[in-house]
């Protein structure tokens, strides 16, 4: 089951990850939240050292602890 998080305006998001290689040939990963589910690329919880804090317009963002 895909992590969800539910903001103060009642709006459903959903943790997703992706794994881009830079310009520099770097591997990295992006951790985002959307409005709609995408089974290949959501996650089932929160990244180890992560905290998900929910910004004044209400968007959730994933924070370092």
């Amino acid at each position: 089951m895909a992590y969800m998080f539910t903001n103060s305006k009642g709006k459903k998001y959903y943790l997703h990850s992706k794994k881009i290689t830079r310009s520099s040939g770097k591997d990295t990963i992006l951790y985002y939240f959307s409005g709609e589910l995408k089974p290949a690329l959501a996650l089932d919880a929160v990244p180890a050292g992560k905290l998900v804090i929910e910004m004044k317009s209400g968007l959730p963002v994933l924070k370092n602890k």
